[in-house]
């Protein structure tokens, strides 16, 4: 089923991407499900608003899987599509240029 609006439609395409696959700055944040039905947020969008570096990011988030790695029971990925959209559509309409 198409949808009129173009992030209705990103949000179907991402919806069968794999999640470990999507860069770091395509990610609005990352929730970790800890054992004891504890969680761990980390908020990307929020530290990239901060001013906060990729690279910093990277290695936080590094750090935090290290740090909780034995209470981890579950990990969830929440995909920012507009950023998603705003990488690949130049590419998508390139390439959908040249048919």
């Amino acid at each position: 089923m198409l949808h009129n609006d173009p992030l209705d439609q990103w949000e179907l395409i991402i919806n069968e991407v794999n999640k470990t696959d999507v860069p770091l700055e395509c990610i609005k944040k990352i929730v970790i499900k800890l054992s004891g039905n504890k969680q761990r947020t980390i908020n990307i969008h929020t530290l990239l608003k901060q001013g906060m570096e990729l690279e910093e990011i990277e290695h936080m988030v590094t750090r935090t899987f290290q740090e909780l790695d034995a209470e981890i029971r579950d990990v969830d990925f929440v995909v920012d599509i507009k950023s998603v959209a705003a990488l690949v559509q130049p590419e998508t309409d390139k390439i959908l240029g040249k048919l």
